[in-house]
This record gives structure tokens, C-alpha cells and sequence, in this order.
């Protein structure tokens, strides 16, 4: 699966809209990841703990994206993009979306 945040993919043209496809996942944070958050927080600087679970969510959310243009045919997705939104404190909803197309070399 070709993916990109633009509109279109250097070498390719699309020869078919397929329209908008995305993946949504909800993550927690647990007690051990707030501990040791909380830990590197106090310190300053990056707090690995959260990096890992931030980046879990995306990843997840991006490989539900993906099954679904595949699910409709596309063979790319451009426009991607991730939002996130907190539902509570500690709980966290993750977005990944964009057009879902198909295209050819040339």
C-alpha cells in the first residue's frame, strides 16, 4: 500500500477515486506506563513511556486504515492524516484518515 500525506504520488496517476477510508483505535494509559511517565517527567525532556504509547496508537490506527482501503479496492491512500482527542483523562482516541485510490505508474 503506497501512502502519502499529498494529494497525488510522484510517478503515479490515479485512475481511480475511491473516497475517504480510516482507522480509529482508543487507548489507556496504565498504572506502570504513569508511573514511569510520571518518573521522566520530573526530569524533563522526552518521557519515553508516553513516546511508546502514543506511537502504539498510531500504529494501530494506521494498520486499520490500510485493511480498509484494501477492503475497497485502493492500492494507495493519499491525504493522510492522524488527529487525537482526548475522551477522558488518561483514555485517548486516535484517527488516521485519507483518500483511498488507486493508481498506476506513469
Amino acid at each position: 500500500m503506497l501512502t502519502a500525506t499529498t494529494n497525488d504520488i510522484a510517478g503515479h496517476r490515479i485512475v481511480r477515486h475511491i473516497g475517504v477510508v480510516r482507522g480509529i483505535t482508543v487507548r489507556s494509559r496504565n498504572v506502570v506506563s504513569d508511573a514511569i511517565g510520571g518518573l521522566q517527567s520530573m526530569m524533563g525532556g522526552r518521557v519515553g513511556a508516553y513516546v511508546k504509547l502514543a506511537e502504539a496508537g498510531r500504529q494501530e490506527a494506521f494498520e486499520q486504515l490500510v485493511e480498509h482501503a484494501q477492503a475497497a479496492g485502493a492500492n494507495a491512500i493519499l491525504a493522510l492524516r492522524y488527529e487525537f482527542n482526548e475522551i477522558m483523562p488518561g483514555v485517548t482516541e486516535v484517527l488516521a484518515y485519507g483518500t483511498a485510490v488507486v493508481v498506476e505508474e506513469g
